[in-house]
């Protein structure tokens, strides 16, 4: 997987495929790459292989299952869309740029995660992306954390909602991570491109708990709600998470702006629609 691809997006509308279109990460990368074909699920089942999509260059693979707990109680369905429907898109031939997660890492980690750290993922979640990942051949793996925008279910827009409504809400603080912006994302995207195919670690600089985020969130959105600060344990989700999920990269992936720049580009977004 240690090649160069010259000229990796190609020219003119029809070259790139984007897979998961529909969702956060998806409508990003639409705005990115906007001669791409942007697929939804409606457009596009992936957990169904497809023969009418030829004569693509490159497919830039964001559908996924991402509902962690969700996975828990029904694995065979988080596998159909993360590795059947991976196996589905790399079955169209052409390289892969493939979004995996920090959940495949099991957080007893005291320093950030780069690339060479094995995997030991904790959740169904987890272990489907990384069985994912190992069905890409040809192409780029890039993990990324906490990923948010301004469009779907994320956990920027779930405590604007809450922190309109309540005095107090409780959050997670024993669980360590890099809050990404899906916009950072999907502009640099375009860098990764420009490497060689292989793995890339590619998060938001700066790291956070959950609790210190959500205090962020309501002061730069200047909502008066409080935050108090739970364990894992208290909250009792049915996936465990990763303690410590914070990614960095040791092979010159492209950085990204801090989480709090991110942030406030989401809630201008926000603002704005």
């Amino acid at each position: 997987m240690e090649h160069e691809i010259a000229d990796p997006v190609g020219t003119g509308p029809g070259r790139v495929l984007i897979t998961g279109a529909g969702g956060q990460l998806g409508t990003a990368l639409a705005e990115a790459f906007p001669d791409a074909d942007a697929l939804t699920r409606d457009d596009w089942d992936v957990t169904r292989p497809s023969d009418s999509l030829t004569d693509c260059y490159l497919v830039l693979h964001a559908a996924a299952w991402t509902d962690v707990d969700g996975a828990e109680a029904d694995p065979e369905g988080a596998a159909r869309v993360n590795v059947q429907g991976t196996r589905s898109v790399v079955a169209l031939g052409a390289p892969v740029l493939y979004f995996s997660t920090d959940y495949v890492f099991d957080g007893s980690k005291a320093e950030p995660y780069v690339e060479s750290d094995e995997p030991r993922p904790l959740s169904v979640y987890g272990r489907s992306k990384l069985e994912g990942e190992r069905e890409v051949q040809e192409g780029w793996i890039v993990r990324s954390s906490w990923l948010f925008g301004w469009t779907s279910r994320n956990f920027v827009r779930t405590m604007l909602d809450l922190g309109s409504r309540r005095d107090e809400v409780a959050v997670v603080d024993d669980q360590r991570g890099s809050p990404t912006f899906v916009g950072h994302l999907s502009a640099a995207t375009k860098n990764v491109l420009e490497l060689p195919h292989g793995m890339y670690h590619v998060a938001a600089a700066g790291d956070c708990t959950w609790a210190e985020f959500a205090e962020v969130i309501f002061e730069e959105a200047g909502l008066d709600c409080r935050v108090r600060r739970i364990t894992t344990e208290e909250l009792g989700r049915p996936a465990p998470r990763p303690a410590n999920s914070v990614l960095r990269s040791e092979r010159g992936a492209p950085e990204l702006p801090h989480w709090r720049e991110g942030l406030r580009e989401c809630l201008e977004r926000l603002a704005s629609s």
